[in-house]
């Protein structure tokens, strides 16, 4: 059996950003709800707007 060498790096350099900061993923939730044509697009926009909508912390 060959045995593959450790996975060994450096990550960039910091600050480490989040993949999406919480205003920004309220701003594409509130984007996403605005849209009003009745494609599977949209709907599946729609719904992944309010699945999001619905893991994010409370606006204080």
């Amino acid at each position: 059996m060959d045995a593959f060498p450790p996975v060994s790096g450096d990550y960039t350099a910091p600050p480490h950003l989040p993949l999406l900061i919480l205003d920004e993923a309220r701003q594409a939730v509130e984007l996403l709800m605005n849209f009003e044509d009745d494609t599977d697009e949209v709907r599946a926009a729609f719904q992944l707007a309010g699945d999001i909508a619905l893991r994010l912390p409370a606006a204080e």
